[in-house]
């Protein structure tokens, strides 16, 4: 799937190519100094390189490192000292010669790079990614690799007398002769084709496809030869299947994916294996209802488990049978399958304030579990890879090592996972059939499956087109994630192993219990396939084969396309206004580039019983303002050369075709004749006619005319060829170009046609003459205005903003339209009084959804500017409906702001909009006016948060419009009275909630979560005392405050505090700002839920939180069929 863009907010750890950098001055830093680099081998495949950089403050924006060899190929780290557009460190691995390689290159690396701590090497900062470089993408990592606070700070120990450490470990994969590779050939399987992200879809329908038993049921199911597969599922996952039983090349899913009813946005929008799974059984199931095949999903999918809750002091038990069609199992804290099922079972225990009210008893100590009452023939297991983390508040991927056995044995232990009801008969030993495979990170990556498909010991891997042949290991060991260590061969500055995360690892895991083998692994004969499918698909599979003939052979022909005059008379006026006809619409022949162009000719002649006598073909030209004309006849030496020469003379530029426009020539009682003699005298023009009454344009004929004579000479023909008197008094009008503007002149008829400047393939435009004083008024009263307008008519498709996949309206409007006037149209359509009250916002063509911003009033010239995205031009506009005019609107500032009561618990969201000049204290007083205070002479203050920590208090006297509410949370609260009169050694403090986490690399970090808060400490206050007072203002209970701990943390270390000690020691500063670099920090040590959710105990609680996330991440999206 494609990156986060950079215009996005990111996660601190995300990997993002640096396309989009504004940044374009490049300056070498002073004083580099090589500490430690590679000898130049193309053999290795591994290397650590080691920067060391003099005077760091003093670097230029954008900086590049020496060049080092990793297997044979050149690489560098390019930095960005004071941030790419960000207030972080941002540190890239950049391929050095990547302008220097041929079309088409890649090459994969895994890869980190690290600033090094020099005063406390195991605290410096490291991060892994790993990506297939290439052409476009020849520069990886991060945009936000630390804080520049943090690099900045000398006692931090990153910058060292103004001396940075980088280091990067690089390790390059052989690449793969890609598209050399038969994969029916090396392994009588095909492959599945990616429409730009479906690789994880292709995975989940090649795991499908490979369980017979499922495969013949969707066979099965009925279809007729009158449906169209691209809008049926049955019909269009029948075809899928049938070809890649029967192709010899990979195969496309588009069929597929149109009967799910999704566009080109969806296919290339990655979407979760586990959700798709679920939502296509779901519609199969639904689908199936009713034919011979119902039933067929439960029977090979659903299992049974029992939830309960027994009461331990009292005789009271409840219990819920629930279905499942998968299961979730916790990664995270588990080595295995089996610790996992462990877990999933684990007895939960209700006491304290977590009792469970149970019927007559009331509140009571209870034990909570699962218990499975049957499991199902085929067992599909997702590994819980992805879970949101509380204290980064973002997702994360669980990379961590975890095993999965060939063979499940879920009757362990006594039958430990089974609840009491549960067939102890059915032997519940399963062999693993199927592993599908997430590479890549939490914003992105890459699917594939390893199958095997007749649960031999021969494993196959399904990567998109590619199938390969591969071992057990590889399927199973190699996918169990943890860590990878290298072989360092260059220890230079840090002598450590090279050790990368393992970014492939399993994700879900599909196993056949080995009692229902005979029928899950069932034959599927072309008896179970209908008849009309074959037919339907053995058609298919000939045209496919033709076109790939076709294909093949097309060097040997070149393709000859005739306009006709019919061509003309049909297209013009109706598709084509400018030039004399689209030649995509035209006759159109494939001939041997060898045949001579007269044997074309008598081709040509017995098939549409023209002689060739009467034959006379023009050579188009393509003229030097861009239009295309016939330029001359062909000679008869010409014709006597093959076309595949004259395809050369007529278009250079053109790989196959020849362009050709036959005269004839008809006289009445005679039928053809052949075409009157050419002389450098005669000149060939063409003549369409105007009507600016209907608003209508079309074409009327070709005349031959002297380069002497005048037009005047030819207006009684022009007239009869229109239809109109003899004498009509018309106007004519040579049509120049159209591109990029319209020109269209007057022709003066008193003349000659050689003054006039016309020649072979002219187009004259002519219409009758306006007669003064008939009072008739037209739109386009000319034939130049009425060009002018076909050129910037425009029909655009109006959304509302807040439906951005539904059209709700088309208005035909000009391109030339300035802001005012497409809100005036849009105003008048939908009946609204105020256009100014209507806001513009454009169209992502590649998101296929609006820009994050909105369209400045009269920021942009056109309506055609309007349209215009990255080059590409759309026909939609979104629109909303403001309470307010635009033009007022842009005047204000708007915030979000979060008011934080002071009397309760309770948070009030507000909206304020003010004059952008206002003051941080306007904004208060306005939100005084909005909500509750503990009384009337409050005074409030405005608090900038980010991830979880107060970096800012603003000053009142601070102006609005420069404050960001997009990537911060702004916080207004009260301030507490006691606050107001602190003594000389009284201290304000920062306090923070933290949990620890160990890191991959064995590293504790601390990660702040919850709401932050100030605290007033006094002189002499021992910690024991600001407990009770902290607990009092956070209304916690006993029980819970009774696990937390309390730190003082510096720099991210904590150092933890007895309750006798005196606060005010630690806290010496009294300057706030910037105090988030220390805190009184309040450790949570049982902070995380007890239990995830299997798939069907969803709660409605759990969907709310993951449509939160979805509207906090929107390149997440949810799986959709529509059919």
């Amino acid at each position: 799937m494609p990156p986060l863009p950079l215009d996005q907010p990111v996660d601190m750890d995300i990997t993002v190519p640096r396309s989009g950098d504004l940044v374009t001055t490049e300056a070498q830093a002073e004083n580099l100094t090589l500490v430690s680099g590679g000898p130049i081998k193309d053999e290795l495949s591994s290397w650590r390189f080691t920067w060391a950089i003099e005077n760091f403050s003093r670097l230029a924006k954008k900086v590049y490192s020496d060049d080092f060899y990793v297997g044979g190929f050149q690489w560098r780290i390019l930095i960005f000292p004071k941030g790419n557009n960000v207030d972080h460190l941002s540190m890239y691995l950049d391929v050095a010669d990547s302008t220097m390689l041929p079309p088409g290159w890649s090459r994969f690396a895994q890869f980190s790079l690290t600033v090094v701590n020099q005063i406390h090497n195991q605290y410096s900062i490291r991060k892994e990614s790993q990506h297939q470089f290439n052409a476009r993408e020849s520069d990886w990592g991060f945009t936000n690799f630390m804080p520049l606070a943090d690099l900045y700070d000398p006692a931090r120990g990153f910058r060292v007398n103004d001396r940075c450490i980088i280091e990067a470990d690089v390790a390059v994969r052989k690449p793969l002769d890609y598209w050399s590779h038969d994969s029916k050939k090396e392994t009588g399987c095909v492959g599945l084709k990616n429409q730009g992200a479906t690789c994880y879809m292709n995975s989940l329908l090649q795991t499908l496809y490979h369980i017979p038993y499922f495969r013949k049921a969707v066979y099965h199911m009925p279809t007729t030869e009158n449906d169209m597969p691209s809008g049926s599922i049955p019909l269009a996952l029948q075809s899928l299947f049938y070809k890649l039983q029967h192709s010899d090349t990979s195969v496309s899913t588009k069929e597929l994916t149109k009967s799910f009813g999704w566009d080109t946005y969806d296919s290339f929008l990655q979407h979760d294996v586990q959700e798709l799974n679920r939502v296509l059984c779901e519609k199969l199931e639904d689908k199936m209802k009713g034919t011979v095949v119902e039933g067929t999903i439960q029977q090979l999918f659903e299992g049974h488990h029992m939830n309960y809750i027994e009461c331990i002091n009292v005789d009271y038990k409840s219990t819920r049978k629930e279905s499942f069609y998968d299961l979730q199992l916790d990664v995270k804290g588990c080595q295995s399958v089996y610790d996992s099922f462990d877990k999933y079972v684990e007895v939960e225990h209700l006491e304290h304030d977590n009792k469970y009210h149970a019927e007559k008893y009331g509140l009571q100590e209870a034990r909570k579990g699962v218990l499975f009452i049957d499991f199902p023939p085929v067992l599909q297991l997702q590994l819980k890879r992805f879970e949101y983390d509380f204290m980064q508040d973002t997702m994360v991927k669980i990379n961590d090592y975890y095993e999965f056995p060939l063979q499940l044995d879920l009757d362990r232990d006594n039958g430990k996972y089974l609840s009491p009801e549960a067939d102890r008969s059915v032997r519940n030993l399963y062999t693993l059939h199927s592993v599908l495979v997430h590479s890549g990170g939490v914003h992105g990556g890459h699917y594939y499956a390893y199958i095997r498909p007749t649960l031999s010991n021969q494993w196959f891997r399904f990567d998109d087109e590619r199938v390969t042949k591969e071992d057990a290991k590889r399927a199973s060991e190699e996918q169990y994630g943890g860590e990878e260590e290298l072989p360092n061969t260059n220890p230079g500055f840090n002598n450590s192993p090279f050790k990368f995360t393992k970014y492939s690892n399993a994700y879900m895991l599909v196993y056949i219990r080995d009692s229902d083998k005979d029928m899950i692994m069932c034959n599927v004969d072309e008896k179970d396939i209908a008849q009309h499918l074959r037919v339907r698909l053995d058609k298919e599979l000939e045209e496919k084969e033709k076109k790939r003939k076709e294909k093949a052979e097309a060097h040997l022909y070149t393709i000859i396309k005739i306009a006709r005059n019919e061509d003309m008379f049909e297209q013009i006026g109706k598709d084509k206004f400018f030039d004399l006809v689209d030649h995509d619409k035209v006759q159109s022949f494939r001939i041997p580039k060898q045949m001579p162009f007269i044997l074309f000719k008598e081709k040509y002649a017995k098939e549409f019983h023209i002689p060739v006598p009467c034959q006379r073909f023009w050579l188009w030209a393509k003229r030097q303002n861009h239009t295309y004309r016939p330029n001359r006849p062909l000679t008869p030496q010409e014709e006597t050369r093959p076309v595949g020469e004259l395809r050369e003379i007529s278009n250079k530029a053109s790989n196959a075709e020849l362009k050709l426009f036959l005269e004839l020539e008809i006289k009445q009682g005679f039928g053809f004749v052949p075409p009157p003699m050419k002389t450098k005298e005669d000149l060939l023009l063409f003549f369409k006619l105007y009507d600016p009454s209907q608003e209508n344009l079309r074409y009327v004929g070709r005349l031959y005319v002297k380069a002497s004579g005048k037009p005047l000479d030819i207006y009684s023909t022009l007239n009869q060829m229109a239809g109109f008197a003899v004498d009509e008094e018309i106007e004519l009008f040579e049509e120049i170009k159209f591109d990029p503007r319209v020109m269209c002149e007057h022709v003066n008829e008193m003349l000659s046609f050689q003054i006039n400047q016309l020649e072979d393939g002219d187009i004259i435009c002519y219409q009758k003459a306006p007669k003064a004083g008939s009072g008739e008024q037209f739109h386009h009263p000319n034939v130049p205005s009425f060009l002018e307008y076909v050129h910037n008519r425009q029909v655009v498709r109006f959304r509302i903003l807040a439906k951005p996949k539904e059209d709700e309206f088309s208005l035909e409007l000009s391109k030339l339209h300035k802001y005012d006037d497409v809100v005036m149209k849009v105003a008048q359509h939908i009946g609204l009084s105020d256009p100014s009250k209507i806001r513009l916002t454009s169209h992502n063509c590649y998101s296929q959804q609006p820009k994050p911003q909105p369209i400045k009033y009269q920021g942009v010239e056109h309506l055609s500017d309007m349209l215009i995205h990255l080059n590409q031009t759309s026909d939609i506009l979104y629109y909303e409906i403001l309470d307010i005019p635009l033009p007022e609107l842009q005047c204000l500032k708007t915030l979000k702001i979060a008011f934080h009561l002071a009397t309760k618990d309770e948070v009030v969201l507000s909206t304020i909009r003010l004059p952008k000049q206002s003051t941080v204290e306007d904004v208060l007083n306005d939100i005084k006016s909005k909500v509750n205070l503990s009384h009337p002479d409050a005074q409030l203050r405005l608090l900038e948060v980010f991830y979880h920590k107060i970096y800012k208090i603003f000053p009142l006297s601070e102006t609005i419009e420069n404050i960001n509410d997009h990537y911060w949370t702004l916080r207004a609260e009260e301030i507490p009275e006691e606050e107001k009169s602190l003594g000389p050694h009284d201290r304000l403090i920062h306090v923070y909630h933290f949990m620890k986490d160990t890191t991959q690399n064995h590293v504790q970090q601390i990660h702040n979560f919850g709401d932050p808060f100030l605290f007033a400490i006094h002189e002499g206050e021992t910690l024991s005392d600001v407990k009770l007072r902290i607990q009092k203002k956070l209304h916690v209970t006993d029980h819970e405050f009774s696990k937390w701990n309390f730190a003082f943390v510096l720099h991210g270390r904590p150092e933890y505090l007895q309750d006798s000690e005196i606060l005010c020691a630690r806290f010496q500063r009294r300057d706030i700002y910037g105090a988030w670099e220390q805190y009184l920090g309040l450790e949570h040590t049982d902070h995380a839920p007890k239990r995830s959710y299997v798939v069907n105990q969803v709660s409605e609680v759990y969907n709310d939180y993951f449509s939160i996330l979805q509207n906090r991440y929107p390149f997440e999206k949810p799986v959709k069929i529509y059919n």
